[in-house]
């Protein structure tokens, strides 16, 4: 094994390392970064723009200077070209312009300059130089051209004024850097302490949503800005795991109420059975009814955790296109011959096609939990109606019977597992089909709802529609 890296104490961080360490710390020094590469690109175009300028206006100036001398010197004699320069120095009020002109031989025959550079002996025409003139130092600046005859020419300039203005340029720019540096550093403190102070009631409800108070909401400003919508959606979800939460709550009251009761039963048959069975037919009769007691609860578990998975979305990976109408005739005509067989009629009204995007096995097991239902409360005689139908933005399934009906006030309750209404508690069922009938309406992006087969009626039947999207 490597040895570890070496590192801060545990719990003991550098204000550095803290600092990387925190998002809004390093946005700060994102915002510390591209402020200072501003400010380098603004000193950038400043020094092009004015140092930069100065130094192409001296060269330029000096250029075109000894042009006008070559051309001075083309037209007439050595002399004419001496006397040239000196007119020059003469009119140079300023005592900037440096000359400095040697003949074949290298003697002196015009200029202010006391001697011939060893830097001017160099492959490159232009030279820089210390130039000391009245006991003070400066630079000059010159530019070699080599005449016809073996003439040599110096031409250039005194730039100390110019590097007096760039020392004062470098100046600025040197305290502008440091105004934007502190200015910089002040707005990522600025700009962390906004982030900390924004994102503060996120990080408090989620401590307290952690330390088990799950009433603790993220408070929200009237900006409606992203820290906003993260409270929102943060609020949202932590609503969604009350909810759940609630709903895990009543499922395990309503399985210990509900199961309670047929997990006595079997067990007090088949402690009956140990006691007191006549004869062996009668135990293994007994047995019977506990094995079918016991398989009654274990379907009622089953189809709890085919609800809990439905809506934990976890069947969502199960979506494929299919066109829903032969799932539907496949239903109505298993389901058929079972309402023919109690002296009913199950009718079909289905579209040619309906194609859509979802689970075929879940959307199966809904319809067959809603048509079991409505064959169950039909009487002997009575019609369940299966139809499907396309309408803008979707599709919709119904099933009808001709049954007792559904109270309006149970119809709020009637997706509740375990839940069942008063007239439905002489039949058997244990009050889940329309738990996973909703739960897979809802897994699907649709809903389920409940109305009158036959408003006004005696016997006003119950409808139940479920409406999905469609493909």
């Amino acid at each position: 094994m490597s040895p570890p890296l070496a590192s801060a104490p545990s719990g003991v961080d550098t204000p550095l390392i803290g600092l990387l360490r925190s998002t809004s710390g390093r946005f700060a020094l994102l915002f510390t970064a591209l402020f200072a590469a501003a400010a380098a690109a603004a000193a950038v175009v400043l020094w092009w723009n004015t140092a930069g300028a100065l130094d192409r206006q001296v060269d330029a100036a000096i250029r075109a200077d000894a042009t006008a001398l070559i051309e001075r010197q083309r037209d007439g004699n050595p002399g004419a070209l001496v006397v040239s320069i000196e007119d020059r120095l003469a009119l140079d009020v300023v005592n900037e312009a440096l000359y400095l002109l040697l003949d074949g031989q290298g003697g002196r025959l015009a200029g202010n300059l006391s001697g011939w550079p060893s830097e001017a002996n160099g492959e490159s025409p232009w030279i820089r130089i210390p130039l000391e003139r009245e006991g003070t130092v400066s630079e000059a600046r010159l530019l070699r051209v080599e005449l016809d005859g073996g003439l040599r020419l110096l031409v250039g300039r005194d730039v100390a004024e110019k590097l007096r203005l760039r020392g004062l340029l470098s100046e600025g720019i040197a305290w502008a850097a440091a105004a934007s540096a502190t200015i910089a550093l002040l707005g990522a403190w600025m700009l962390r302490r906004a982030l900390e102070r924004r994102l503060s009631p996120v990080y408090s409800t989620a401590a307290a949503i952690a330390a088990g108070d799950l009433t603790r909401r993220v408070p929200l400003s009237d900006r409606a800005d992203e820290f906003d919508r993260l409270g929102e959606t943060m609020n949202a979800m932590l609503d969604r795991i009350g909810t759940l939460m609630e709903g895990v709550r009543g499922v395990s009251d309503a399985i210990a109420h509900d199961l309670r009761t047929p997990i006595a039963r079997a067990r007090a048959k088949l402690e009956e059975a140990l006691v007191g069975a006549a004869d062996e037919a009668a135990l293994h009769h007994a047995v019977e009814q506990g094995i079918a007691d016991l398989d009654n609860i274990a379907r009622v578990f089953k189809a709890v955790l085919r609800i809990a998975e439905v809506e934990a979305g976890a069947r969502r990976a199960a979506f494929a296109a299919f066109d829903l109408v032969p799932m539907l005739a496949d239903a109505a005509e298993l389901y058929g011959a079972a309402a023919e067989a109690h002296g009913q009629l199950l009718a079909a009204d289905l579209p040619d096609s309906l194609p859509m995007v979802g689970d075929r096995d879940l959307l199966l097991q809904a319809v067959a939990n809603l048509l079991d239902n409505a064959l169950k409360f039909t009487p002997e005689g009575g019609t369940v109606r299966l139809e499907a139908a396309a309408v803008p933005g979707g599709l919709v399934l119904s099933v009808a019977d001709d049954g007792p009906g559904m109270p309006d006030a149970d119809r709020g309750r009637a997706g509740e597992r375990f839940f069942r209404a008063d007239a439905a508690r002489s039949t058997p069922g244990s009050g889940l089909g329309l738990s996973l009938v909703r739960a897979v309406a809802v897994l699907h992006g649709g809903e389920v709802a409940l109305s009158d087969t036959h408003p006004g009626a005696e016997r006003p039947g119950l409808r139940v529609a479920l409406r999905l999207p469609s493909a």
